[in-house]
């Protein structure tokens, strides 16, 4: 398992991102289960001894070995893809889950395949539920400290350019704690540059770029949303009784009505292909609208 000092690292970390997990369970618990998948597939006949010693599950069409996944070492210890069959039998058993998604780097494809590959010859029918959701790299990110990135760094970093940010720019208005929402407008745009994106795709990063208070990023995101509370707090908000939507004659108020009729659609496409990408655009583009309307609309006493 996790040792408890890592467990509470990534508590304290993921609690900056607004992440939670209900459970950590690290790959290491499954090197003692390893050998009872071992025996499940020697028992099944699907377990083949080669020359070199090795333990593999043949893959191919013909039987011919052509293609195979090496299970175990030929010192008898367990790879990476027989503790990621231990662990997928044991999380089958444990929650019985309709859906389970290994969120990882690209270069990890082939071996997901092979895991997926290895429970179906198994007999488990349940992988149609198992699906390996890629993502890119992110290219050029660097901090003060280095090229070597942590997450807390790029964490850190992000809070003190949009502090110096803050600092330096003439519109900005004096708030309680200018640090707290430093790191809240900070993460957004960390958040909203990598998921605006293809998640499989690689791309550059560039803190200038992504800090921007204009354009698609999450600083416009976190202004746009500002401006609505303060026009909310000027107007004051009341809840109607009645609605006549013919009042809304202006352009720029359906343009921004019928996006908002979207939001069921995006969600949907969302679940469906697993990309936020489609929710992180619809926000910005809806954003921009209200930009467009708060310019041209009146607001006051309307």
């Amino acid at each position: 398992a996790l040792p408890i000092c890592s467990i509470k690292e990534y508590i304290r970390i993921y609690k900056r991102l607004g992440v939670h997990f209900d459970e950590f369970s690290g790959e290491s618990f499954y090197r003692e289960n390893f050998q009872d998948v071992v025996k499940l597939l020697e028992n099944k006949g699907l377990l083949h001894k080669t020359s070199k010693g090795t333990a593999v599950v043949d893959l191919s069409e013909n039987g011919d070995l052509s293609s195979h996944a090496t299970l175990v070492r030929s010192d008898g210890t367990s790879l990476y893809i027989t503790r990621d069959l231990a662990a997928a039998i044991h999380r089958k058993q444990k929650y019985d889950f309709d859906t389970m998604i290994y969120v990882t780097d690209k270069s990890q494809k082939s071996h997901f395949e092979h895991v997926f590959q290895v429970l179906k010859i198994m007999g488990y029918e349940w992988v149609e539920g198992c699906q390996h959701l890629p993502f890119g790299l992110v290219k050029g990110m660097k901090t003060r400290k280095g090229d070597v990135v942590f997450l807390e760094d790029v964490l850190d970093e992000a809070r003190s350019r949009m502090l110096q940010n803050m600092i330096s720019a003439k519109t900005t208005k004096e708030m309680d704690d200018p640090g707290d929402t430093a790191e809240k407008v900070g993460l957004a745009a960390l958040i909203v540059q990598d998921f605006k994106g293809q998640l499989l795709s690689d791309y550059q990063f560039d803190w200038d770029r992504a800090l921007q208070s204009r354009g698609d990023t999450g600083v416009f995101l976190q202004y746009t949303h500002a401006r609505l509370h303060s026009l909310d707090r000027t107007i004051g908000y009341r809840e109607l009784n009645s609605f006549n939507p013919a009042c809304l004659q202006d352009p720029e108020a359906i343009s921004i009505l019928q996006h908002l009729l979207r939001y069921d659609e995006v969600i949907s496409k969302s679940a469906e292909d697993l990309q936020p990408k489609h929710i992180v655009n619809y926000l910005l583009t809806l954003s921009h609208l209200a930009a467009v309307a708060h310019k041209n609309l009146p607001d006051r006493k309307s």
